[in-house]
């Protein structure tokens, strides 16, 4: 995908700029590659700068309000100044690194509702910033998560939503200023349950796995949650059954909290 524009800064025969992917469908600690080309105006222009980045768009809560803000969690610089001749077209190659905690956007070749990440692109020029449309990337779990994303499935877990929420998971490996929640409709054999939420956050390593269990208000009792961590390497998550391994977990908690 690609963008072009009028860079509104510069009046009329400014330059515009493309941003194109060489692939959307990426990993996380994978890399998106594409190129960026300017197209020169009617005159000569000196670039003072080019950037392209990662951003997101996240929940952020407020006192008593949701709102998205736009967080661009990673930034390459492209080269130094340079002078675009006019009608010249300038085209510079990038590979921009995917940071390993970047939340998956697709699950089994579906895009996840809510979820939105892509590439940005920075031009400078005589003192100021022109910064171009979004062009979306599709990010896909890696064998590890996606190991524990099947398990779900086989205990007949269903898809209800995603979101990536500003803030931090304590006791995990966390760097970015957001992270991300998968939710989770329980099948009936946990019927005390209301929904399962679950985290990734990884390094080149390994990830710390987050599970939030929300129990159903009953007539006389309030809901209430749990939290679980455990942590699975990309190298060795194969030597466990990840379905037994949470089917255990969730029945033992739902039997000592008398949930199911």
């Amino acid at each position: 995908m690609g963008f072009k524009r009028l860079l509104a800064s510069l009046g009329a025969g400014g330059a515009s700029v493309e941003t194109v992917l060489t692939e959307v469908n990426v990993v996380p600690g994978g890399v998106v590659q594409g190129e960026v080309r300017i197209q020169g105006g009617s005159v000569d222009q000196e670039i003072e700068g080019l950037s392209v980045g990662l951003q997101a768009r996240v929940e952020v809560e407020g006192a008593d309000q949701e709102t998205k803000q736009d967080i661009e969690f990673t930034k390459v610089r492209l080269g130094g100044a340079f002078q675009l001749q006019a009608g010249a077209v300038h085209a510079v190659p990038f590979g921009l690194e995917i940071p390993w905690e970047t939340p998956v956007t697709m699950i089994d070749g579906q895009a996840l509702r809510g979820m939105n990440i892509g590439v940005t692109t920075e031009l400078e020029i005589a003192r100021a910033v022109d910064s171009g449309d979004l062009d979306p990337i599709n990010v896909h779990p890696l064998p590890s998560q996606q190991a524990i994303l099947d398990a779900f499935i086989q205990l007949g877990f269903r898809f209800k939503s995603a979101d990536m929420e500003r803030g931090r998971i304590r006791g995990t490996r966390q760097k970015l200023p957001f992270y991300q929640e998968i939710e989770f409709f329980p099948p009936q054999q946990y019927r005390g349950l209301n929904q399962v939420e679950l985290s990734f956050v990884a390094d080149d390593r390994e990830m710390d796995v987050v599970l939030e269990m929300d129990k159903k208000p009953g007539l006389f009792s309030e809901g209430s949650d749990t939290f679980r961590s455990f942590v699975v390497g990309h190298h060795d998550f194969q030597g466990t059954d990840w379905s037994a391994y949470l089917h255990q977990w969730l029945s033992e908690v739902g039997s000592n909290k008398n949930w199911f």
